[in-house]
């Protein structure tokens, strides 16, 4: 295996639709005409979003890899840092880069669009830093699921569309809150596999509080609550067509069964694939859906 294939394993692929969905929708949310979208604001937008997911997953294997939580039993697919296939300083470096890349494009709309937006940026690099690393990681506080939904939910949906707009209206923000539920499904799940190999090590993550059933329930409701977070965003927009994304679950069942049946083992990985998938669904026909509708 060549070392830039190992960077691609590390930065888990299959995690990246939470960065590219809240992107499209909140782009499609904007109430800026679709003939008159900055596609340059979109694009950047886009960096920053999938910057900061590799730089979390990045930051993920590098923690807990140095940190001894990362071991032989664990479940999941395998860590660089751990397995020794990249060396720690080399991780370093590489969530250096992709946090540069984030701040450089967060620059960027900073210029094109304001100021405050760095404010966002300095928080979101600091929640990227914090859930992992630190002397009191959010993650093993029980936060992680919180700040993704927020950052991945609520903030990179919103941002998106703040970044055409200028401003912030009630469909967007609406629209924010299944794309925060599906990303952090997808944290959920990762966890629920990880509870055993968690809880050995004392990474008390909120799958461990909740317990294997308590997390079942949390991945359900929060797949299930994104479905139905799609009736007020309908009703204020005053636009059925809202409801179309209802059809991912054509797909997201298939995470619920296995979420729903499975023991804490390798088939929790099927899960997250399924979920990833189901959200990207969820995300292109929610987006094809504001866009027949005009956004916000």
């Amino acid at each position: 295996m060549n070392v830039y294939s190992v960077y691609v394993e590390a930065a888990r692929p299959r995690t990246l639709p939470a960065a590219v969905a809240p992107v499209l929708v909140g782009t499609a949310a904007a109430t800026t005409p679709l003939g008159e979208l900055s596609w340059v604001r979109a694009g950047l937008a886009l960096v920053v979003a999938l910057s900061l997911q590799v730089a979390v997953n990045y930051a993920n294997d590098y923690f807990d890899g140095v940190g001894g939580i990362d071991t032989d039993a664990r479940i999941g697919p395998r860590r660089a840092v751990a397995t020794g296939l990249i060396a720690p300083r080399n991780m370093k470096l590489a969530i250096g880069v992709t946090l540069a890349v984030a701040a450089i494009a967060g620059l960027a709309l900073a210029l094109l669009v304001g100021w405050e937006l760095l404010l966002v940026g300095v928080a979101a690099i600091l929640a990227t830093l914090g859930y992992s690393g630190g002397p009191k990681p959010y993650a093993s506080a029980g936060f992680g699921e919180v700040m993704v939904f927020v950052f991945f939910g609520l903030v990179a949906t919103v941002g998106s569309a703040y970044v055409q707009d200028g401003a912030v209206n009630a469909v967007v923000v609406l629209a924010s809150l299944p794309m925060g539920a599906l990303a952090t499904a997808l944290l959920v799940v990762n966890n629920l596999r990880d509870i055993p190999t968690d809880r050995d090590v004392g990474k008390v993550t909120l799958a461990v509080r909740l317990g294997e059933a308590g997390t079942r329930r949390l991945y359900l409701a929060l797949v299930f609550g994104s479905l139905f977070a799609l009736i007020p965003l309908a009703v204020v927009a005053g636009e059925a067509w809202l409801l179309v994304p209802a059809l991912s679950i054509t797909v997201l069942r298939k995470g619920v069964a296995v979420v729903h049946h499975a023991p804490i083992g390798p088939r929790l990985i099927e899960a997250l694939g399924y979920t990833a998938q189901g959200q990207l669904v969820f995300a292109v026909l929610l987006t094809g859906a504001l866009a027949i509708t005009g956004g916000g």
